[in-house]
C-alpha cells in the first residue's frame, strides 16, 4: 500500500459563522486575478514537495541577538500561565474544566483570577468538546452570580481535529476576536487525530504542534490545554503523571497538574516562561470557583510543624529535639519524629550533633525538597 501523505497546509481557511462552512483555500488569487499553478514536487528541485519552496530559515549572530530589546512578557495569567502553549493535566473530574472556566471569565472580564490573580482583559475562545451548551450556560451563570457574561468570550462543542485543519481554524477564528488573549481547549483529546501512529512520542508531539506553532504567532496570547494523568504512583517528577509519552510534555511551553491527596489540593507547574509554582488552591461547589491559598508547602504544614519552624527561625543556633520541645511546650518523641520528616522534606537540616536548624536555601534552586510526595 502506498504511504499516505499528510494534507498540505492551506493558504487561506475561509469560515462563514452564519452556515459554518469552512473552506479550504490553496491557490490564492494573485494581483492579476489569475491563480499561480502549484509546481509538482517532482519537477521542481526547490519544492518541498506540497508545492511550496519553503523559506530560507533566519539566522542571526550571537552579537545582533545581544543587542536585541524585547518587551516584558505579557503573562495572561500571572504566575501560571505565559503566552504559549500550557497543558493542564489532572484525574477526570477534578475540577479541570472549572479551572479553565474560572481563567476563561477572568480574562474575558479583565477581573481576578482565582479570587486573588489580576489579570489583563481581552477576547477568548473556549472550546468545550466534552460539554453541551446547557452544562456550559449553567457553569457560566454558577461562575458570574450576578455579573453579566460579556461577550468577549466565545464558545464552541466541537471543533475539526488537527490533522483536519483544527488549528488553522482557530486561527481564522481569532481574526474575528477583538484583542483575543486566551484558547481553551478542553480536552486535547478531542483534537488529536484519530490515527494511533507506531511511534507515541512522534503523535503526541503532532498532536500539540500545530497549536503550538499557532501560539507562537504572537506574544499575547495563549492556548491552554486539558487533558489527564495516568495511574501511576512511583511518579519522581509530577510531570511523569502525565498521560501519553513524553512528546506530549516536551512540545507545551508550560506544564501544570491538578492534584488531590490528604492535605487538600494544589496546582504545580513549570515552564520555559513561568516560575516553578506549588500552590494550595480551594473549589467551592457551590460558587464554582477556585481560591488560591498560597504556597502549598505552608499552607498544608502542620501547626507543630510551624511552630518548630518558627522557633528554629528565632534562634540563631541548632537545637536538639528536647530543647525545641521544652521551648514550644511540645512532646519529645512528636518532635523528634516530626524533625525525620522535616529533614526528608528539605525545611531542616541536622547538624554532626544532633542538633537541628533551617536549610540554608540561599544558593539552592533546583531542589525541589520532597515536594514530590503530593503527587502520587
Amino acid at each position: 500500500m502506498a504511504k499516505r501523505e499528510p494534507p498540505a497546509e492551506p493558504d487561506r481557511v475561509i469560515h462563514d459563522p452564519q452556515t459554518g462552512e469552512v473552506r479550504l483555500d490553496y491557490n490564492p488569487p494573485q494581483a492579476n486575478g489569475a491563480t499561480e499553478p502549484k509546481a509538482n514536487g517532482a519537477d521542481n528541485p526547490k519544492s518541498n514537495g506540497k508545492g511550496k519552496t519553503p523559506p530560507p530559515p533566519k539566522i542571526i549572530s550571537g552579537a545582533d541577538l545581544a543587542r536585541l530589546k524585547f518587551d516584558p512578557i505579557d503573562y495572561i495569567i500571572p504566575g501560571y500561565i505565559a503566552p504559549g502553549m500550557t497543558l493542564l493535566a489532572g484525574k477526570p473530574k477534578i475540577g479541570k474544566s472549572w479551572l479553565v472556566l474560572d481563567w476563561a471569565l477572568a480574562v474575558a472580564w479583565g477581573g481576578v483570577a482565582m479570587g486573588t490573580v489580576e489579570v489583563e482583559q481581552g477576547g477568548v475562545l473556549y472550546l468545550g468538546l466534552e460539554d453541551n451548551q446547557r452544562r456550559l450556560q449553567a457553569r457560566l451563570k454558577q461562575l458570574a452570580g450576578d455579573r453579566s457574561i460579556p461577550d468577549c468570550i466565545h464558545f464552541a462543542t466541537e471543533w475539526p481535529r488537527v490533522d483536519n485543519h483544527g488549528a488553522d481554524i482557530i486561527r481564522a477564528e481569532l481574526k474575528r476576536i477583538k484583542k483575543p488573549r486566551l484558547v481553551v481547549v478542553d480536552v486535547i483529546g478531542k483534537l488529536r487525530p484519530r490515527v494511533h501512529a507506531k511511534d507515541i512520542y512522534a503523535a503526541d508531539y503532532a498532536a500539540i504542534e500545530p497549536l503550538k506553532r499557532l501560539v507562537d504567532e504572537r506574544t499575547d496570547l495563549a492556548i491552554v490545554a486539558c487533558h489527564h494523568v495516568s495511574k501511576r504512583i512511583d511518579a519522581a517528577d509530577p510531570f511523569d503523571l502525565v498521560s501519553g509519552s513524553t512528546g506530549l510534555t516536551g512540545a507545551a511551553d508550560t506544564v501544570a497538574i491538578l492534584s488531590r491527596d490528604s492535605n487538600g489540593m494544589r496546582l504545580y507547574g513549570r515552564g520555559r516562561d513561568i516560575e516553578e509554582f506549588d500552590t494550595a488552591v480551594n473549589f467551592d461547589a457551590t460558587r464554582g470557583s477556585f481560591s488560591a491559598l498560597g504556597n502549598a508547602a505552608d499552607v498544608f504544614r502542620s501547626d507543630q510543624r510551624n511552630a518548630i519552624l518558627k522557633i528554629l527561625a528565632e534562634t540563631p543556633y541548632a537545637l536538639s529535639p528536647k530543647e525545641i520541645a521544652a521551648v514550644g511546650g511540645l512532646r519529645d518523641d512528636n518532635v523528634r519524629k516530626l524533625l525525620g520528616k522535616m529533614v526528608a522534606a528539605g525545611e531542616v537540616e541536622k547538624t554532626t550533633r544532633g542538633q537541628y536548624r533551617l536549610c540554608d536555601r540561599s544558593s539552592d534552586r533546583t531542589s525541589h525538597n520532597g515536594r514530590w510526595n503530593g503527587y502520587q
